[in-house]
């Protein structure tokens, strides 16, 4: 049974037999799926980053996602450049606006975010710009231009176990599926797939090879905030970027067609995959229409290009997209945010926009990079990953739900029940907002 075009994406793939009730099976061995609140969480508007507390680093994290594996050591902070890349302006850690501007929009939750005009490379607006936050699946759109730069489109991949078990969101790979390259990417951008993520590191040499390709495109796009340590976004050891850094990131998507096609749909097709063979009487997966995650999207507000979202524990509720309205495209970021009763996240998004296009074209307190910072500027440590695969407990990319009507089921892992020998899949629930 798998996923179907509905707010409840179920994807489960094991542990049916024929005329039983689905539901969540315990497995040993494997973490339990984290609580998740009824209603919204209520956090103080308008975070207080005056005093710098993520110039370096993240804040702490909330679990044990980033504990390097055994015999490892975490990753140093990246060096913070100096001159700030893109502009001295850009190295405050408060709100920086233009000076002829009106007031920001009030009830913004999170600590950092931008507001920059991809058309011309002007940054509007920003909160702790170069503050460093960790990405979610928002560097998803990273791995995504590595992926379009250094694989075929129409190369077939066939899913793997480890792709089946990845945790979190799942855009419904299984064992034996025959997906293309461009049908992960939609998976992996469209619904914020892990597996999708975790088959195109696979293509792009394994995990360690597809992260590193990711940082070093980081930084020949200035990206200086910027270290991946997993391919998907779950929270690892020395993860981190920033606002500044995800509008570069993302301004490079606008510029390549296909990005910008992948991010513009609200449903597309996802393949099925074969029986399970460890599963007696089990029929072949079907495929389904995926559903876009992006609200803006779905909701059609005005001149939306697309985006992407991201929630872990750790990292908070994250964001990153574009609009574009008579011929001027805006680039929005949201980091280390929350829900607040009566302010959803998607409502922060669309008042910075519209507060944007009303801004003058000229209005500007700093520049988009092209390229890597001067040689003046700090160098960079090396931005390679030591980590190996993330943990993370909450992973759906909408976070805690705050319409407290739609739930995913998603695999967790596969495990042993002892019910007749049979072998079955962790079911992970994650309550998703929309």
């Amino acid at each position: 049974m798998r996923g179907v075009s509905r707010a409840m994406r179920v994807t489960v793939a094991a542990g049916l037999i024929a005329g039983s009730t689905l539901l969540p099976v315990a497995v040993a061995g494997a973490a339990p799926a984290a609580a998740e609140p009824t209603a919204p969480v209520v956090a103080p508007s308008t975070p207080d980053t005056e005093a710098c507390p993520y110039r370096v680093s993240p804040a702490p994290p909330v679990d044990n996602s980033e504990v390097p594996p055994s015999g490892q050591q975490a990753p140093s902070p990246l060096p913070v450049p100096q001159p700030p890349v893109g502009g001295e302006r850009l190295a405050a850690c408060g709100v920086v606006t233009p000076s002829s501007t009106a007031p920001v929009p009030g009830g913004l939750t999170s600590a950092g975010w931008l507001v920059a005009d991809a058309t011309n490379g002007t940054v509007v607006a920003a909160k702790d710009p170069h503050g460093r936050y960790r990405p979610a699946s928002t560097i998803k759109t990273l791995l995504a231009l590595v992926a379009l730069r250094d694989l075929d489109l129409d190369t077939v991949v066939t899913g793997t176990r480890e792709d089946y078990g990845m945790e979190g969101d799942s855009a419904g790979i299984g064992p034996g599926g025959r997906y293309t390259v461009r049908q992960l990417l939609q998976g992996l951008l469209m619904v914020s797939g892990n597996d999708c993520a975790n088959a195109l590191a696979r293509e792009l040499g394994g995990y360690e090879a597809a992260v590193g390709k990711m940082n070093d495109l980081a930084h020949s796009l200035g990206a200086e905030d910027t270290r991946a340590a997993s391919p998907s976004g779950l929270d690892a050891p020395g993860m981190s970027t920033s606002p500044y850094d995800l509008a570069l990131i993302f301004r490079a998507g606008l510029r390549n067609p296909t990005f910008r096609d992948l991010i513009s749909h609200v449903d597309a097709p996802f393949p099925g995959y074969p029986p399970l063979p460890e599963v007696p009487g089990d029929k072949p997966h079907v495929g389904y229409q995926m559903q876009s995650q992006n609200r803006l999207l779905v909701d059609g507000f005005p001149g939306v290009i697309g985006g992407k979202t991201g929630y872990t524990d750790d990292a908070r509720k994250t964001y990153v997209g574009a609009v574009d309205r008579d011929g001027r495209t805006l680039v929005v970021v949201q980091m280390y945010g929350l829900n607040e009763a009566g302010d959803l996240y998607w409502d922060q998004s669309k008042a910075l926009l519209d507060w944007g296009f009303a801004t003058p074209r000229t209005a500007s307190v700093g520049t988009l990079v092209d390229g890597p910072a001067s040689e003046s500027a700090t160098t960079t440590s090396p931005r390679r990953s030591n980590s190996g695969p993330a943990l993370a407990q909450n992973v759906s990319d909408e976070g805690p739900s705050d319409s407290g009507v739609s739930y995913r089921l998603v695999v967790g892992g596969i495990g042993t029940v002892v019910v007749l020998g049979l072998v079955v899949a962790a079911v992970r629930i994650n309550r998703r907002t929309r």
